[in-house]
């Protein structure tokens, strides 16, 4: 299927590796320009090259090392992208961090850093490239949030701020609409890549991993990177062109919600 993403300019934060280099991935092979973020250079710059080479094109694929979690990353990641690309169409907020343990173990640091790390990038980072996509005659943004951002499960604050992107997404998607921006969000099950937390988890204890996706995971296996990059794609498409302000769900039956 033809997605009709040939040379839309998409611009993918956190999006080295994991979620957002799938993202990015899939982007690539429909063939999008793509812009890449991250804060580490060295792995930035092997995943830059390793897109460029899967691109149909020469150029079609540029790594901004950046820390979106400031107004100057997000100014520098949106900034770039237009200039070196003229347009800017997609946006994937990818970008997440939430760490910190129950009402009372977890600090006001903690907290703190959850929303500076996941949220307010989401915010910013939408926030610029609003008047870019309007440019543009409309566009699409998609936030990365996570099945325990629809229900109550994993760490309370990555819960709290999974739910606030869920909840910004289609107040977004609300207010753009009339622009010709489409708003979703997509929340992901248990994801296993190598370096990812599951993957480290299934290292440091392979016998309570087996256990628990046994329990907890219906197909008996994790979720794969790609199958979130793929939704990405779709959605990001004039394929989803009536999808806006919703939440969907790519984890395996996982989740227990009925919405």
């Amino acid at each position: 299927m033809d997605l009709g993403l040939h040379d839309k300019v998409a611009l993918i934060t956190g999006s080295s590796k994991g979620l957002g280099f799938a993202s990015a991935r899939s982007l690539v092979a429909e063939g999008c320009r793509v812009a890449i973020c991250a804060r580490g250079a060295e792995r930035l710059r092997q995943a830059t090259a390793e897109l460029e080479a899967l691109a149909p094109r020469p150029g079609s694929v540029i790594g901004i090392e950046a820390d979106v979690a400031t107004e100057a990353g997000v100014a520098a990641i949106v900034g770039t992208t237009v200039e070196q690309f003229g347009r800017l169409d997609i946006v994937v907020n990818n970008v997440g961090k939430a760490g910190g343990g129950d009402i009372v173990s977890a600090t006001d640091a903690d907290w703190r850093e959850a929303f500076d790390q996941t949220l307010y990038p989401a915010i910013r980072v939408s926030r610029a490239a609003v008047p870019h996509l309007r440019r543009a005659g409309g566009g699409v943004i998609l936030l990365i949030a996570s099945i325990w951002g629809r229900e109550s499960g994993g760490r309370m604050t990555y819960n709290a701020v999974k739910d606030a992107e869920i909840s910004l997404g289609k107040a977004m998607a609300q207010q753009l609409a009339r622009d010709n921006i489409r708003v979703n969000s997509v929340a992901p099950g248990s994801i296993l890549f190598e370096g990812g937390s599951w993957w480290r988890r299934q290292q440091d204890d392979p016998a309570g991993i087996r256990e628990f996706i046994t329990r907890e995971l219906p197909f008996g296996r994790f979720g794969r990177a790609e199958e979130v990059g793929d939704t990405v794609a779709f959605l990001a498409s004039p394929r989803a062109s009536w999808i806006s302000g919703a939440c969907i769900t790519v984890d395996g039956g996982q989740s227990r919600s009925n919405i």
